[in-house]
């Protein structure tokens, strides 16, 4: 599998385009702020043509260019249902203090706008995706896991905001809920390899087996609340 990616504006949010080589289709997942130009850049580097963009969940700094990139290569979005509303109402994502700083903001669904499912099986250019709703972060959040690809057999997991490098997503906001995302770090994480390959929303990549043995929010007792700094 190909994997590029870049910290998409002030959020530095990871936006990844994955293909099984170059010159193939690809897909595009979480288009944040200001990404239309780092998108097209790595489409042209390595000669792909996107065929899907999906969402890890439904925060503007997620969301922000999808539907842009979507509309100028005709190709249709893929979000969990209870996020879907985020797509054109940005700010129910955040505080009322916290959404009052995006000057009245308005985003627009792209035209064709697919639901995601927990457990379904993503079968797009060329790769094979499960999809596990994963809510905590936010109601509709979820993680894309496919083979890393390369010599060794290991799996990749496209964390969104669940699970970063020390850390996990914050659960402050709207929708969020810490003891829901100890459930699903402690469903759709822990059971994973240690070498499973973690490329989280934010920051660095990491693996489960270094988080499970470092983070400790996957620690059998976790710190009382969750992080409250983030997006």
């Amino acid at each position: 599998m190909l994997i590029a990616g870049f910290p998409a504006g002030a959020f530095q949010t990871n936006c990844y385009v994955i293909a099984p080589a170059e010159g193939e289709e690809c897909v595009i997942i979480d288009p944040g702020q200001d990404a239309v130009e780092g998108v097209d850049e790595l489409l042209r580097e390595h000669r792909l043509k996107p065929v899907a963009v999906l969402l890890t969940h439904g925060h503007l700094d997620h969301v922000w260019s999808v539907a842009p990139v979507c509309g100028a290569r005709d190709v249709p979005a893929w979000i969990h249902p209870d996020d879907r509303h985020l797509l054109s109402d940005p700010g129910a994502g955040f505080s009322a203090t916290s959404a009052s700083l995006f000057g009245g903001l308005t985003l627009s669904e792209p035209d064709d706008v697919r639901e995601l499912s927990d457990g379904a099986t993503l079968q797009l250019a060329g790769l094979e995706l499960v999809v596990d709703h994963t809510p905590g972060h936010t109601r509709g959040s979820v993680t894309f896991r496919g083979p890393a690809g390369g010599d060794a057999p290991r799996d990749v997991l496209f964390a969104g905001d669940l699970l970063f490098a020390g850390s996990i997503g914050r659960t402050d906001l709207p929708g969020g809920d810490y003891p829901t995302i100890l459930r699903s770090l402690a469903a759709k994480c822990l059971p994973l390899p240690d070498d499973t390959v973690v490329l989280p929303g934010h920051g660095p990549q990491t693996t489960i087996g270094h988080e499970r043995a470092t983070n400790p929010y996957l620690k059998e007792a976790a710190p009382h609340a969750g992080p409250t700094r983030g997006i």
